[in-house]
């Protein structure tokens, strides 16, 4: 499975409390790390990473997580697991694309997608699903198109548009992609959404080197993205990412804390991350 990109989630100090929360729910989870402020949860052999930030952001249904299963009890199993203590935004029901479906947020405010029916060419338990409402409307096509020229190993599975009955003639309703063999999915919403993407939940992409750094944050901030710190930007359509080189989270934990620190405290004051400028400071 490709750990190389995965979702992380912004939390309010509460992330353990989410990844014990999680563990108990999901199949076959544990803590790969826990330092505090970073906490990786393996699900299912996919990873997804919770970050202890503050309230400054909290996720939202911009960018949920579809689980399908082939057994409805399953499927009802969590639904009701998550909707403990949450709020229901579709109910579990019978309908035209699923037997048995459900749309909620759980008391973390991470929104899942309860799906029955085959999983198709996706080998992750989850699939990160992106909605592009409000400003970005309409948008869902030119991002998948994007998203898959960037990444290696990239394709278009299946894209079904709306009708116009239920959405806008031609706006995307559901689409399943895959950028380097990480399986995402995207959809269009007219509807009036109160809210967008943002950091509350965005996705890190771990790159081999300087040079793979450079591309990736280069083609995603390009043509009206927006440059952050720390490694995160947000692309043109305002979907938040965190480049990050294989070898920070290295150098971030070495055994020497005193380096370790040092290479923290320089990296807070860069937006793309410059490796060999870090990696001179902890042999220095």
């Amino acid at each position: 499975m490709n750990n190389k990109i995965y979702p992380c989630i912004w939390l309010d100090k509460n992330g353990r409390e989410a990844a014990t929360y999680y563990k108990s729910i999901f199949p076959d989870t544990h803590i790969d790390e826990d330092n505090g402020m970073v906490i990786m949860l393996s699900i299912s052999g996919q990873n997804l990473m919770l970050l202890n930030a503050g309230p400054h952001f909290k996720p939202n249904a911009s960018i949920s997580f579809l689980i399908a299963n082939e057994d409805e009890q399953e499927t009802t199993r969590l639904f009701n697991e998550l909707s403990r203590d949450g709020i229901v935004l579709m109910a579990l029901d019978s309908y035209p694309f699923s037997t048995k479906y459900g749309w909620v947020r759980d008391k973390f405010g991470v929104t899942w997608q309860l799906y029955t029916g085959e999983k198709g060419n996706a080998g992750q338990y989850f699939i990160p699903t992106l909605m592009y409402a409000n400003q970005q409307n309409g948008r869902a096509r030119e991002a998948i198109e994007l998203y898959t020229k960037i990444f290696p190993g990239s394709k278009t599975e299946g894209i079904m548009e709306y009708d116009g009955k239920e959405d806008t003639k031609g706006n995307v309703q559901h689409a399943q992609f895959h950028i380097d063999h990480f399986t995402m999915a995207c959809m269009d919403s007219s509807l009036n959404h109160q809210f967008n993407f943002d950091e509350g939940i965005s996705l890190v992409v771990i790159t081999a080197d300087q040079q793979e750094t450079d591309y990736y944050w280069n083609n995603l901030v390009k043509d009206g993205g927006k440059e952050s710190m720390c490694g995160w930007l947000k692309d043109k359509f305002g979907v938040s990412w965190q480049i990050v080189p294989q070898k920070l989270l290295i150098l971030m934990n070495q055994e020497d804390r005193d380096k370790a620190k040092q290479v923290t405290d320089a990296l807070m004051q860069m937006k793309k991350i410059d490796i060999d400028h870090l990696s001179a400071i902890s042999v220095s």
